[in-house]
């Protein structure tokens, strides 16, 4: 069980990039942390829980959430970080691409979220943060991407149902829209190119998404919001 009033959070896709960074910080803030993804080891913290899995699978979802419970006994945050970007031509894409983005896109965000919720509701309120990218709002000729559009602006108007349905009972959602981010996903060949795509002409590191969310955990009157920290990218070109 968690130390009286120590607050928990789950991160999925929580191994490297933005999850391990998320990780981090939400221990430094004295959490309970459950981190998931498929290669995630164990670590040497009492207070982090890893759990190995695919999100995309609603078994890993249920152990996630029923670990959290188990050691801490509450769940008070969940960020939906794990994600899936393929960037094609449309009719490039094929049926294994397809499944793959929708199932960790959208099958990942889907029985998680439910379960933490449920949780969220037993003792009045919790967080639900979705990690998206601006790109849904404003596609670049330069990044074909139909399928992180589709799974992502999903995603987006599912951030603000969710703040409206449960509005009035403490649970807040909102979500972060990333430009591209300096992670071990973009090779070091291809960071001058997309350096180029941001106004701002750099691109974003894990320490501006992570900055972001924990904005949004400690902001009580903000839900619904869809927060793009993306070097000026939606603001235009």
């Amino acid at each position: 069980m968690s130390a009286q009033g120590q607050k928990v959070a789950v991160v999925t896709g929580a191994s490297q990039g933005i999850g391990a960074g998320l990780v981090a910080a939400y221990r430094k803030l004295g959490y309970g942390v459950v981190a998931t993804s498929r290669t995630i080891a164990e670590s040497q913290d009492a207070d982090i829980v890893t759990v190995q899995g695919d999100i995309a699978d609603p078994a890993t979802a249920e152990r996630v959430i029923a670990a959290g419970l188990e050691r801490f006994g509450r769940i008070d945050t969940l960020v939906n970080n794990a994600g899936i970007f393929v960037a094609k031509p449309f009719t490039e894409y094929t049926q294994v691409d397809y499944d793959a983005v929708l199932g960790v896109n959208v099958a990942g965000f889907f029985r998680i979220t439910q379960l933490a919720i449920e949780d969220m509701l037993k003792h009045g309120g919790g967080h639900v943060v979705q990690i998206s990218t601006s790109l849904v709002e404003h596609p670049n000729s330069a990044v074909p991407s139909v399928l992180a559009s589709l799974t992502k602006g999903g995603l987006q108007a599912a951030t603000k149902a969710l703040a409206i349905e449960y509005a009035g009972r403490g649970i807040r959602s909102n979500a972060v829209a990333l430009g591209t981010i300096k992670t071990p996903m973009h090779p070091e060949e291809t960071h001058e190119v997309l350096a180029s795509l941001h106004p701002v002409g750099r691109m974003g590191e894990v320490g501006d998404i992570v900055d972001a969310v924990l904005y949004l955990e400690n902001a009580p009157f903000v839900t619904g919001e869809i927060l793009a920290v993306d070097g000026g990218q939606s603001a235009g070109h």
